[in-house]
């Protein structure tokens, strides 16, 4: 680390970013200055553009195949750390020794510095010397090794788009105390609230108003959580003026149209014999047209009603209710195994009853992923349940060539696009949105499809891998409430700190002697 604290490391100016499929505006004139000691987190609703935005200040040729970007950056530190959301396909087939060895900071780190960033990030340092490919590592341990080889780097400046996908709890807390001692500046994206509550000093909202045609930008200086409460108390005391202003005015204008129209009307009216009254009444309705300009005047300087992008929506309405104490699964394995065959854990017994909402947590690597998929087998082929089953690799279960529209809507009958439509709408999707390949969505908005196909299911079992992981925090809170009014039971992974407090009923920690119990006090 070379620069002081407060020194200006990144700079922005005149930034507007134009989707070249839809022409639409993602930022516009888009300035940020950031120095060291920043720790600036990056929110918006999904697919804002707030992981292009991330991408285009690295390298700008990464969005230049689906974006127009004409701005100017400045970067003043020596180094520039970039953590992606997803491994390129070319990194995916590499070991993690051949990934690592692509980096000279890793080539010219010397063991005692890798085995002391080893155990600060909670691993053992022969992971780093390991001839398992990238693609099959957990999602916590390939953001691990991605992290790692950053952190070697020292660089001034980092940008992290969503570094807490996937970690677990200990790495979380990691995490959390690298941010906050990190002496360089910080520009994140994370669906974590409780890690950008604890860590985030600035806070940079993208918002997409008007059905997508309009883009605003927020700069606050203050952490997220007093940030949430005034943007909300600034909201709602704007719209309370707003309405005032605008009932006292429906009242005024309905006294100037009834002594307006009474003006009117005696003018029609008056005898040709009195023309001093004609006079009066003419001077009169002169007076009633100053008043009416004057109207127009205060229209003009009226509080605005306030904008802001609405929630997501979703309802559960055609799943029934699990009857409570139904055996949902009764899961007994001697041995959990890897796909290359290596024990991952023993001795695994889940017993689960409706309509129970459960939670898996353990260490990245121990298997929760692989168990999860194996309930996943057992609970599909079930015919006394509806099971629906959201994994980490969304890959795995989306038609990534597919629409939106033609995903939910197989059938392609008018009625059947144009429900689908609806709830796409209802969920953030613009147009044309729901009719771009899925594979061109964001994280969140491939996540949206998941919770859309339940929401047209009768599921009334969710497995959930990781749900809240690609939700922004201003969609979180909306996800949680919809997961906990699902009437049917979940069995989910998750290290979401908010997800287990408010959702979860139960609490299992997997270890590779099996699962245990817990109580939430002892997370």
């Amino acid at each position: 680390m070379r620069v002081r604290e407060g020194c200006f490391l990144l700079q922005v100016k005149s930034l507007t970013i134009i989707h070249t499929k839809d022409f639409r505006t993602i930022l516009q004139d888009f300035d940020l200055v950031l120095k060291a000691g920043d720790k600036a987190v990056l929110v918006g609703e999904e697919g804002n553009g707030k992981s292009t935005l991330l991408k285009w200040i690295y390298d700008p040729s990464l969005v230049e195949d689906y974006v127009e970007a004409n701005g100017v950056k400045t970067i003043q530190g020596e180094l520039l750390g970039y953590l992606s959301q997803e491994l390129r396909d070319e990194d995916k087939r590499k070991t993690v020794y051949e990934y690592l060895s692509g980096l000279s900071a890793f080539r010219e780190a010397n063991p005692s510095e890798l085995k002391k960033t080893a155990v600060e990030m909670g691993f053992m340092d022969s992971l780093f010397y390991s001839d398992q490919e990238m693609q099959t590592l957990s999602g916590g341990e390939r953001v691990k090794v991605q992290m790692a080889g950053l952190l070697l780097a020292h660089p001034d400046f980092l940008l992290l788009d969503e570094p807490s996908n996937d970690i677990d709890l200990k790495t979380l807390q990691w995490l959390e105390k690298m941010i906050n001692r990190f002496p360089g500046g910080i520009l994140f994206i994370s669906h974590d609230e409780t890690l950008i509550e604890r860590t985030a000093n600035r806070v940079i909202l993208i918002e997409q108003l008007r059905r997508k045609t309009a883009s605003r930008l927020t700069v606050a200086n203050v952490p997220f959580r007093t940030f949430m409460e005034e943007r909300r108390r600034a909201f709602d005391k704007q719209a309370q003026e707003a309405y005032s202003e605008r009932r006292d005015e429906k009242k005024a204008m309905e006294r100037f149209r009834r002594i307006e129209q009474t003006v009117e009307s005696d003018l029609r009216n008056i005898s040709r014999r009195d023309p001093s009254g004609g006079r009066r009444l003419k001077k009169k309705m002169k007076a009633v047209k100053s008043l009416e300009k004057r109207y127009e005047r205060e229209h003009g300087e009226m509080t605005e009603v306030p904008e802001t992008e609405a929630p997501i929506t979703i309802q559960f309405e055609r799943q029934k209710a699990m009857p409570a104490g139904k055996t949902v699964i009764e899961f007994l394995l001697t041995e959990l195994k890897s796909l290359e065959g290596r024990i991952l854990a023993e001795n695994i017994v889940l017993n689960v009853r409706g309509p129970e909402k459960v939670c898996i947590i353990g260490d990245n690597g121990v298997g929760k992923t692989t168990l999860i998929r194996k309930l996943a087998e057992e609970l599909l082929l079930r015919q006394d349940l509806t099971a629906c089953y959201m994994p980490q690799n969304y890959e795995e279960r989306l038609p990534f060539d597919l629409t939106p529209v033609e995903y939910l809507a197989p059938s392609g009958r008018k009625e059947d696009v144009t429900m689908v439509r609806t709830y796409l709408g209802s969920m953030k999707y613009t147009s044309d949105e729901m009719f771009h390949p899925i594979r061109e969505l964001s994280g969140g908005q491939k996540a949206k499809l998941f919770l859309l196909k339940i929401s047209l299911t009768e599921a009334n079992v969710l497995i959930l891998d990781e749900p809240t992981r690609n939700f922004s925090p201003l969609s979180g809170p909306e996800v949680r409430k919809i997961l906990k009014q699902f009437p049917g039971t979940i069995i989910s992974v998750s290290h979401d700190r908010k997800y287990i407090s408010e959702v979860c009923d139960k609490v299992y920690r997997m270890t590779a002697e099996g699962l245990t119990l817990l109580e939430k006090t002892q997370l």
